[in-house]
């Protein structure tokens, strides 16, 4: 399993693309608008290569041919009105718990502390963040 570090500020998938003799990776609008990342600022990155599924949860063995791979952004693993147990690892600049589900993926709980670890309901989800309230505390913080 890879480890996740704390100071993860964001996640998301995104197309290798060339050009001239350079290859970008465009960050999507909303990481800028949701300040997990500025534009002139330096960050790490890690890549991992997309690996589809089938519908029975089988990778899918695919031609070698990278030309004939097509770039489709992994589903978020939450769903909008799910009920979760989470831990919450730190907190954000707006001051929300933040947790990590599978894959890193973030889940923002307002009135959260790191260490809480709360029954939440998923409220909102986008691509690469969901929004979640707390439905049931944590018994050690009341």
């Amino acid at each position: 399993m890879v480890e996740i570090p704390d100071s993860l500020r964001s996640v998301f998938s995104a197309t290798v693309r060339q050009r001239d003799e350079e290859y970008v990776v465009e960050v999507p609008s909303g990481e800028i608008a949701h300040d997990a990342v500025s534009p002139g600022t330096t960050y790490r990155v890690a890549v991992f290569e997309s690996s589809p599924t089938t519908e029975g949860g089988e990778r899918n063995h695919r031609s070698s041919d990278r030309s004939q791979r097509t770039s489709h952004p992994p589903e978020p693993p939450v769903e909008e009105g799910e009920i979760r147990d989470v831990t919450i690892e730190t907190v954000g600049d707006q001051g929300d718990g933040i947790a990590k589900v599978e894959r890193g993926y973030v889940v923002i709980v307002p009135d959260a502390q790191p260490g809480d670890e709360p029954t939440i309901e998923i409220e909102q989800v986008q691509q690469n963040v969901a929004f979640a309230s707390i439905v049931d505390p944590d018994p050690r913080t009341l």
